[in-house]
């Protein structure tokens, strides 16, 4: 199976506590995960097979129930190419650019 990307966001309802400390367990689920990742502003991308990183979605929402919240909406997005796709063949040109 090709390596593929699969961005996704979790959006955990939690009752009078801080949502940020929810997401914070989910991303940890990716980091033990051992698959190359990207944190973003408003979601995490990883590399990988789509079994695998489907999988760890399903960690990371979990993850969210365990850490309190009542409800986790979560948005998915994959990038799949029968030759495989990585995170740098799409980013890459604008990594280390110099400012103007």
């Amino acid at each position: 199976m090709p390596v593929i990307n699969v961005s996704f966001q979790v959006i955990p309802q939690v009752r009078g506590g801080n949502s940020y400390e929810v997401v914070d367990r989910a991303i940890e689920v990716v980091q033990r995960s051992g698959v190359k990742y990207e944190v973003g502003p408003m979601e995490t991308t990883m590399e990988g097979e789509l079994d695998e990183l489907l999988e760890i979605v399903k960690r990371a929402q979990q993850a969210c129930i365990d850490a309190g919240a009542a409800r986790v909406m979560t948005l998915v997005k994959i990038d799949y190419a029968p030759g495989g796709v990585t995170m740098e063949e799409k980013v890459g040109k604008y990594r280390n650019v110099p400012p103007e």
